[in-house]
C-alpha cells in the first residue's frame, strides 16, 4: 500500500472581519470621498467632475498640479453623488462648498456616513471660507446663533436676507420638518466675521415680524455629543405661541429695503423716501413715514428699518400681506406689525 500523506490543517480566517491593511485602505479612501446630495438634474460624472475641478483650482486648494477629483459616482434615482479625490486633504478643502450653487442648485456636502478620521490625523475642514458661498451646516461654536420665532412662511432666501442685512453669512440652516419640508420657525446661522455675532442678536432679537416676536441670540454649546439637540428643545421653549402673537396696529414695519449705506446720501434718501410713500399709499391713507438714517439722530438698532403709520388697522393690515415678500431693490421685503408707542417715542 502506498503512504498517505496529510496536509496540515489550514489556519481558520474569519469571514466577518477584514484585516489590518484592508481596513487601513478602507479608512484611506473614505477620507477621500465626499456625499453631495442636491445635484442638478441631468448631471453627469463628468460635468460634476469638472465643477469641482475648475472650482478647486480657481481658488488655489489644491494640493498639487493637476485634477483633484479621480472618480465619481451618481445616483440619479436619489439625487447625490459620493465624489473621490486623489488626496485626503483635497477632500477636506472642498467641504468649504457645502451650500456652493451649480446649475441653480444649492450642493449639500458632507463626510460619508461611515466616515472616521484616520488615527492621528485631523481631517476638519479647514477656515475655507469661499466668497459668497454660504454652507448649509452650521457647526457648534461660539459665534453660532439660534433664531427662534421665525413666521413659518418665510423661506431660506428671505430669512436670510434679514440676516445678511447685519453681514456676510459664513453658514445658514432653517430647521424644516423632514416629511412636510415646512419651516419650523427657528434657525441656526454664523458670521465670516465673528465681530458682527452680538450686534446682530442685539439688533434682532424681540424685532416684530409679521405676528411674532423674534428670539435671537447666540447658541449655548455643549461637550455632550446631542447638546445641539437640547439646545434647540430648550430655546424653542421661548418662541411666542398663539397666545404671545402680537396685536395688529396701523404702524408697520418694513424690512429688508433699505441698507445704512443707501441712506447717506440726502438725494437718494429722498427718492427712496417718496418711492416707499407712493407704494405704500396704494394699500391705504399714509398719515406719516419714518426712515431713521445715520448721522440723524436714528438709533443704530433703527437704521434699516422703515416705518409707515396708516389712518386706520385695517389698512395696515392690508398693507402687511401686500407688502410681505415682494422685490424692492433686488430684496424681499418682511413685514410686521409695530406699537404706536414704539413709533412715537421713537424707541426702534
Amino acid at each position: 500500500m502506498g503512504m498517505t500523506h496529510e496536509l496540515p490543517p489550514r489556519p481558520k480566517v474569519s469571514q466577518g472581519a477584514a484585516g489590518p491593511v484592508a481596513q487601513t485602505a478602507s479608512l484611506a479612501r473614505q477620507a477621500r470621498r465626499l456625499y453631495v446630495g442636491n445635484i442638478p438634474y441631468g448631471i453627469d460624472e463628468n460635468g460634476l467632475s469638472d465643477f469641482f475641478n475648475s472650482t478647486m483650482v480657481q481658488l488655489n486648494i489644491t494640493t498639487a498640479p493637476g485634477n483633484p477629483v479621480i472618480a465619481v459616482q451618481i445616483n440619479h434615482d436619489k439625487n447625490y453623488a459620493f465624489v473621490e479625490f486623489r488626496a485626503p486633504e483635497e477632500a477636506t478643502a472642498a467641504m468649504a462648498f457645502d451650500g456652493i450653487t451649480f446649475q441653480g442648485q444649492s450642493l449639500k456636502i458632507r463626510r460619508p456616513k461611515d466616515y472616521q478620521p484616520p488615527p492621528g490625523q485631523n481631517l476638519e475642514p479647514p477656515p475655507i471660507h469661499v466668497p459668497g458661498v454660504v454652507s448649509t451646516n452650521v457647526p457648534d461654536s461660539p459665534n453660532k446663533i439660534f433664531i427662534g420665532g421665525l413666521p413659518t412662511y418665510l423661506n431660506d432666501e428671505q430669512v436670510m436676507e434679514l440676516l445678511k442685512s447685519f453681514g456676510e453669512l459664513r453658514a445658514f440652516n432653517l430647521v424644516k420638518d423632514s416629511l412636510t419640508g415646512v419651516s419650523k420657525g427657528f434657525a441656526f446661522c454664523e458670521y465670516v466675521d465673528p465681530t458682527v455675532t452680538d450686534l446682530a442678536c442685539q439688533g434682532l432679537n424681540n424685532m416684530e415680524l409679521g405676528d411674532r416676536k423674534l428670539v435671537v441670540q447666540r447658541a449655548s454649546v455643549g461637550s455632550a455629543k446631542n447638546a445641539g439637540v437640547t439646545n434647540v428643545l430648550s430655546t424653542s421653549v421661548l418662541i411666542p405661541t398663539g397666545n404671545g402673537e402680537m396685536l395688529p396696529t396701523a404702524v408697520l414695519q418694513l424690512l429688508n429695503m433699505v441698507t445704512p449705506e443707501e441712506l447717506v446720501d440726502d438725494d437718494e434718501y429722498e427718492d427712496i423716501f417718496d418711492d416707499v410713500r407712493e407704494e405704500c399709499s396704494k394699500f391705504g391713507n399714509v398719515l406719516d413715514m419714518k426712515i431713521p438714517r445715520p448721522g440723524h439722530g436714528g438709533t443704530e438698532s433703527g437704521i434699516g428699518k422703515i416705518f409707515v403709520r396708516y389712518e386706520t388697522i385695517d389698512q395696515a393690515g392690508i398693507a402687511l400681506r401686500a407688502l410681505a415678500g415682494r422685490k424692492f431693490a433686488e430684496r424681499t421685503v418682511l413685514t410686521s406689525y409695530v406699537s404706536e408707542d414704539t413709533y412715537f417715542s421713537d424707541d426702534f
